[in-house]
């Protein structure tokens, strides 16, 4: 069994653990366990802590502290997507409390299945590597993945309701443009105007079904048989939303690093898809078409946005830091990452880059 890596104790956000076991026992749970609960190293967003109740393992989820970007972090959101998506999506962990009493823990939070395994990060681990190209499977199995979870009717579980898919990729276009305003202190650089200008043009895309999204996939976000390599889990579901594909699609490719890009996409370090046998994003997205039967042939359009959005997101962190809401280092280098990844995807634009 793989251990998890968690962080250091005076490296942790501080909780407040007898308030919790407090709210717990009034639901007829108690916290057990010969420690405290442990706060899981990897991740720049929403906090996860590893903790006993009633002498089994889970995980609790909340928001990090300071100010969160409008429509991220949202825990009920989160808690309503797992409370039935295992029913027809066994790699969603099932959520079994969700509170959102800020008394408790200064914050709403959920209480879900721990599923333990293996999860790669920016680094492939030594193990891994040298069973030769791991990448072919692996690149494989995230397409798989998604094809799976576009399949499943959100009706089924009782997500029909989550969402306005009717106008979501104007929607989606739009609401990354004013986050990138806001991001940048409302004096965006005149790329972000360009690119705006881009997505906002006059353009035919075919149309897709209407899908449940996960909204933030990548291989991070999938816990790993350490042995086979399958799947266990997938995690982080506090984006889900119904939607068009091909945006979900587009989102895991905009983290895909491939050997010959820039240095910005090699600073991501948020998958090792660069070697180990990973497939190409164009081939990736033609794994994806072939399984699915779908249409890519607007994929360009989802390309630069998913791109525009990384950058983005890196530059959210950044300004998160600036204002004092995060006191992780890393995040200082991440304005001159997120100007860099914003140059990456109007090279995409441009046609240069797939």
């Amino acid at each position: 069994m793989t251990e998890p890596a968690f962080k250091s104790r005076q490296d942790e956000t501080v909780q407040d653990w007898n308030a919790l076991d407090r709210h717990l026992q009034s639901k007829g749970f108690a916290l057990t366990g010969s420690e405290p609960p442990r706060q899981f190293a990897s991740g720049f967003g929403n906090l996860n802590f590893f903790l006993e109740i009633n002498g089994e393992p889970y995980v609790l989820r909340r928001p990090p502290t300071g100010p969160v970007p409008p429509g991220a972090n949202d825990m009920a959101r989160e808690n309503r997507i797992l409370s039935g998506l295992w029913r027809e999506f066994p790699l969603a962990p099932k959520s079994i409390l969700f509170c959102d009493d800020i008394e408790i823990l200064g914050a709403p939070f959920f209480i879900m299945e721990y599923k333990p395994g293996l999860v790669i990060g920016g680094e492939m681990p030594a193990a891994v590597a040298a069973r030769g190209k791991p990448g072919e499977q692996l690149g494989h199995m995230l397409v798989a993945i998604l094809k799976d979870l576009h399949q499943v009717d959100p009706e089924a579980v009782g997500l029909g309701t989550l969402g306005r898919p009717e106008g979501f990729r104007e929607r989606t276009a739009a609401g990354w443009i004013k986050r990138a305003t806001l991001a940048w202190d409302n004096e965006p650089p005149a790329v972000v105007d360009e690119l705006a200008a881009w997505l906002g043009k006059d353009r035919t895309l075919p149309e897709q079904a209407t899908s449940f999204l996960h909204n933030d996939f990548k291989l991070d976000n999938v816990v790993l048989d350490p042995d086979s390599l399958e799947p266990a889990a997938v995690l982080d579901w506090d984006l889900g939303t119904r939607g068009d594909p091909l945006v979900d699609l587009g989102v895991m490719l905009g983290y895909w690093t491939e050997a010959g890009d820039p240095d910005a996409m090699q600073n991501l370090h948020q998958m090792p898809t660069g070697g180990y046998g990973f497939p190409t994003r164009e081939a990736v997205a033609a794994d994806y078409a072939a399984l699915t039967g779908r249409d890519l042939s607007g994929f360009k359009w989802y390309r630069v946005l998913t791109s525009f959005r990384v950058a983005v997101i890196f530059m959210q962190l950044h300004r998160r830091y600036r204002e004092g809401g995060a006191g992780d280092p890393r995040f200082m280098e991440f304005g001159t990452l997120a100007e860099g990844l914003l140059e990456f995807s109007h090279e995409v634009a441009q046609g240069r880059i797939f």
